[in-house]
């Protein structure tokens, strides 16, 4: 299938300034956008956070439902993870039920946090066999300016870390905070005029290539990687993108960090 001329003529252009070591908004290689990060911002949530890099800006808004424990599972709570990708983030994306790409983005960052094993699942028990809590995590674009993974992830996490678990509402005590123990960091990377940067934005994910998306704890331990696109890596491209994670994780985990005074 040939690739469409706009598309083309910009991946032309994309490895014309890959060959400069530049990038379309003079950011370098692995430079990310700024990132801004507000809590408490979604008066109908037990716990919120919008997150914006660049001209990409997401919301992450958490709720509580009881639910009935898996059989397998008696002692334990749950976690489910809904991202929504709508028209009016982006020209690119059309109504009607979930698109493939909310699937993925879904399903990636619910890895990331799942796989950390932040949220203690027995935690969230209130009768054994019976009743316990699922907490629900709801993400929507408002701007898609590119990297929805990593905003998403990032509003993600910092939502689930400000979150109160309505007990007073149903009757269970006293409200408390969600128990999250870790602070679980996505970063992506896309190749992009023949090399991987972090953070694309827009017009570079049009023009770019495969792309590698490692979530890391804050140990350094791997808890999820994903890889997106058709195109392969070599080994010294993959130590050196998870030695950029776990820089660039460190800050932004610090920044989720700095919005709990330093806890």
């Amino acid at each position: 299938m040939s690739i469409p001329l706009v598309p083309q003529l910009l991946r032309s252009h994309l490895r014309e300034l890959a060959e400069n070591d530049q990038r379309l908004d003079n950011r370098s290689q692995f430079e990310g956008r700024d990132v801004e990060i507000e809590v408490g911002i979604l008066g109908n949530a037990e716990g919120s956070a919008r997150v914006r890099m660049g001209d990409t800006i997401v919301l992450a808004g958490v709720k509580f439902q009881t639910m009935t424990p898996y059989p397998d599972r008696p002692n334990e709570g749950g976690l489910m993870c809904m991202a929504e990708v709508r028209p009016v983030s982006g020209r690119q994306h059309e109504a009607g039920p979930p698109s493939a790409e909310s699937i993925e983005l879904s399903r990636v960052v619910d890895r990331g946090i799942r796989e950390s094993g932040c949220i203690d699942t027995s935690d969230l028990c209130i009768i054994p066999g019976e009743k316990a809590w699922q907490v629900i995590l709801d993400l929507f674009a408002v701007s898609d300016d590119g990297n929805l993974f990593d905003a998403f992830a990032l509003a993600g996490i910092t939502a689930l870390r400000n979150a109160i678990i309505p007990q007073e509402k149903f009757e269970l005590g006293e409200d408390r905070p969600l128990v999250v123990s870790k602070t679980p960091i996505m970063c992506s990377y896309q190749r992009v005029g023949g090399r991987f940067i972090f953070d694309a934005n827009g017009r570079e994910e049009l023009g770019g290539d495969e792309r590698i998306h490692i979530t890391l704890g804050d140990d350094n331990h791997v808890h999820s990687l994903q890889k997106g696109l058709k195109g392969a890596f070599t080994a010294a491209e993959f130590t050196e993108l998870m030695e950029e994670a776990r820089k660039k994780g460190e800050e932004l985990r610090n920044m989720v960090h700095a919005l709990e005074g330093g806890n």
